[in-house]
């Protein structure tokens, strides 16, 4: 698989998929087992543990936050356990790097460490997230799987138009995931965590000599959105709960929308309502 350096446009759409809650139903599973109940580990918050977890769940899967970083929702989930329920220590040091840091990943949290090596938030930060990838690779195999239709959509998308992974997850887990169940034969890059940003990814690709107007961001969250807009390409939604329906219509309306030049203006705009009236608690 190419590089961001590497990589050559071959056609003149761009496809760009999410990864986790988006092609790959893992979102639901990863933050059930691995990534609240490493928190409650590493912070020892059992006592509150019912709370927390659905506190955490609502930031990272089911509110305008979905698919925050890792680590801003982890700030987020400890400035407001640590108002509430018990004090984190450091956590507002935690907050500053995780809103501030030009990278957001385990590497770029060990040479924040490094810096500041007596900073105990930012080592537990880090130990959690250690935690949460090893967590995440011990999952049962089963419970890792594209939603319906994804695999379909994009090998249908892959037939006329390039398709670049783009994806905030950690890279060996999407490569493995993809891999195993046949979708990385229908894509052409991964970017990932260690790329940069979804919005940085965006723009570096476009500079391939894609027409803004001939690239569609799928995703399942507000970042995705966020990470479109900001480079003034196309959104398509893959709604929570909703995942199969979205893929059906990804397949039957809106891929062919694009290529006809009729995706933007009315149904670009119906389709960013829908995907927020769906999150809006």
């Amino acid at each position: 698989m190419k590089t961001l350096a590497e990589f050559k446009k071959k056609r003149d759409y761009l496809i760009c998929v999410d990864s986790d809650g988006c092609a790959m139903d893992t979102m639901d599973i990863k933050h059930f087992s691995c990534f609240g109940p490493c928190m409650i580990a590493e912070w020892g918050l059992d006592e509150w543990r019912d709370e927390i977890l659905a506190r955490w769940n609502d930031i990272n899967l089911y509110t305008m936050t979905r698919g925050i970083n890792r680590f801003r929702g982890l700030a987020i989930a400890l400035l407001e356990v640590s108002e509430k329920y018990t004090k984190i220590e450091g956590v507002e040091e935690l907050a500053f790097w995780a809103e501030n840091s030009k990278e957001l990943s385990n590497a770029a949290l060990d040479r924040e460490i490094s810096i500041k090596p007596h900073s105990v938030a930012l080592k537990k930060a880090l130990a959690w997230s250690t935690a949460v990838n090893k967590a995440i690779t011990e999952l049962p195999q089963d419970s890792v799987r594209p939603f319906p239709l994804a695999r379909e959509a994009l090998e249908f998308a892959h037939e006329r138009a390039d398709v670049a992974i783009v994806s905030s997850a950690n890279l060996g887990a999407v490569l493995e995931e993809w891999e195993k169940h046949g979708l990385l034969q229908h894509t052409d890059i991964v970017l990932a965590q260690n790329s940069g940003s979804k919005a940085f990814c965006i723009s570096e690709l476009l500079k391939r000599g894609y027409e803004p107007k001939r690239v569609l961001m799928c995703g399942d969250a507000p970042g995705d959105l966020d990470a479109a807009e900001k480079n003034g390409v196309y959104f398509f939604p893959i709604l929570v709960k909703k995942e199969r329906e979205s893929w059906s219509e990804f397949i039957r309306e809106a891929f062919d929308r694009l290529l006809s030049d009729s995706y933007g203006g009315e149904y670009g705009e119906a389709k960013k309502r829908e995907f927020i009236k769906n999150l809006d608690k």
